[in-house]
């Protein structure tokens, strides 16, 4: 499986690259032609924007969803391919998933550490902001954990820090996807 992870300046590249390689994955530059491409998150909306449309990327994803190919969100990836974010003072996002990010209002924040997701275990969480989508598919504590909306699959939680369980989430949601 060919699988492009969208570099756009900071994120979680290292540990989504060991993840997809301990899976078998060939990692590959080409957003657009890859098997499967991986909008990784962590950072800033705004800056992380900047650095996607720097990079084409942006138009890649696009294209890549209106075609039904492959593609998969984590943590801000899920965050940035909704229509906004009020990250940053309100932040346009890619608009591949109807649905907006809005801080979280109670609780801790930032969200961090250990929670479960709708009862089949516990995934490594790290955020500030949280979406909100018709499109959700899980949730974790109330808040929303999973989206799925056509070919795009976003996940709030971090897969690649979850151990075990988030390795086979990564498994599992790229056979699905692939």
């Amino acid at each position: 499986m060919r699988i492009a992870i969208c570099e756009y300046g900071a994120g979680n590249v290292r540990s989504v690259s060991i993840a997809l390689r301990r899976l078998g994955a060939e990692l590959v530059d080409d957003v657009y032609e890859a098997d499967l491409a991986v909008l990784p998150g962590v950072g800033a909306a705004r800056a992380a924007t900047a650095g996607l449309q720097a990079r084409g990327h942006d138009v890649a994803l696009r294209a890549r969803f209106a075609a039904g190919r492959p593609i998969l969100g984590i943590c801000l990836g899920l965050q940035l391919a909704l229509d906004w974010t009020a990250e940053d003072g309100g932040v346009d996002g890619l608009g591949l998933v109807e649905g907006r990010s809005s801080r979280i209002a109670a609780g801790r924040v930032p969200r961090i550490g250990w929670a479960e997701v709708d009862g089949s275990g516990a995934f490594y969480f790290a955020h500030s902001y949280a979406a909100e989508s018709p499109h959700a598919t899980a949730w974790s504590e109330g808040i929303v954990a999973e989206v799925r909306c056509g070919s795009f699959v976003g996940c709030q939680f971090h897969p690649e820090k979850s151990g075990d369980l988030g390795a086979r989430y990564l498994e599992s949601v790229c056979l699905s996807l692939v």
